[in-house]
């Protein structure tokens, strides 16, 4: 095991905490206040779970990116990075543009 993929699998499960925090609890502290100013309070529960699922998403893309390189040793495990990343990103600035009228 290397250090490149412990280091994936920290950050993952850091994400993934941070997201659920984000997405259960509705905490914004994690964000920067930009992202969340223009929020209206009645949105708030939806705006963190659309950006705690996100989170969760670019977490798990991580700690699966970290297993299959313990497992195969492939290239083909930054497929699953890359896939989960942009996943997680697009659900993040779909909720960032709906919620807070833009991305920043």
């Amino acid at each position: 095991m290397t250090t490149e993929t412990i280091g994936f699998a920290a950050v993952g499960i850091v994400l993934i905490v941070l997201g659920f925090l984000t997405w259960k609890k509705q905490t914004v502290a994690f964000l920067h206040s930009y992202h969340y100013k223009k929020v209206k309070e009645e949105e708030i529960p939806e705006y963190t779970k659309q950006m705690g699922i996100g989170q969760i998403i670019i977490g798990a893309a991580f700690c699966l990116t970290a297993l299959l390189r313990i497992l195969s040793k492939r290239t083909a495990s930054w497929i699953v990075f890359v896939a989960g990343l942009a996943a997680g990103l697009v659900f993040i600035l779909k909720a960032q543009s709906k919620h807070n009228g833009s991305l920043f």
